[in-house]
This record gives C-alpha cells, sequence and structure tokens, in this order.
C-alpha cells in the first residue's frame, strides 16, 4: 500500500489537471503495485526552499511495503520517478527531491486493524 506525497512550489495552474492521477498510475507501475493501492497527495502553493534558493521546486515522498528496501531498489526508482516529474512538472532535476520510507504492514492501519491482520 504506498502512499505518495507530491509538494511544490509551483502554482496549481502550472500543474497537469490530471497530475494526482497520473502519478498514482506511474508509482503503481514503478513498484510494482496494483493501483488502487496506491494513495497520492499532491499539495501545489507550497512556501518552500531547496538549497538555498526558493525558486520552483519540488519534493516527493514515497512510502511503502516490501519494495523500498534497499538503495539499489530505491535508485532505480528514483531515476523513473525523475523521468516522470522532470517531464509532468518542467522542473530541472536539481530542483526535487524523493524521500523514500519503507514501511512494515503493522505500520499501515485499514478497516479497524492493521495490515499484518488483513
Amino acid at each position: 500500500m504506498p502512499f505518495v506525497e507530491l509538494e511544490t512550489s509551483l502554482p496549481a495552474a502550472r500543474l497537469p489537471g490530471d497530475l494526482p492521477a497520473k502519478l498514482c498510475a506511474e508509482v503503481a507501475t514503478i513498484l510494482g503495485k496494483p493501483e488502487e493501492r496506491v494513495s497520492v497527495t499532491v499539495r501545489s502553493e507550497q512556501r518552500m526552499v531547496l538549497g538555498g534558493s526558493a525558486a520552483p521546486c519540488a519534493q516527493l515522498v514515497v512510502s511503502s511495503v516490501g519494495v523500498l528496501g534497499s538503495a539499489e531498489q530505491n535508485k532505480a526508482h528514483s531515476a523513473r520517478l525523475f523521468d516522470f516529474l522532470t517531464r509532468e512538472l518542467a522542473l530541472g532535476p536539481d530542483r526535487i527531491l524523493i524521500r523514500f520510507y519503507p514501511l512494515e504492514p503493522w505500520q499501515i492501519g485499514k478497516r479497524g486493524t492493521v495490515m499484518t491482520f488483513l
């Protein structure tokens, strides 16, 4: 069950209208998870500074069970996510950061229990 949060200083009008749906589909493909299990939040017009500069930028946080556990995995995910984000947001790769957080099933609540028991 991947959780994806994109924050950007870009104005909402500069983002593709279907960005959340496209990001959901892309993350599902990259992580090999069903699209119906991916949760995406997009926040635009955030007050952000990256590397000391307030130029337009974005940060992506990806959390998931079982697919973010190694440097090799995250390197591959990072390359594909950077391709997507630079294309969709029209930002250079130096204006984007990605943070990966591996989760355990007991850290995700669903249907009144945790994923461990579902």
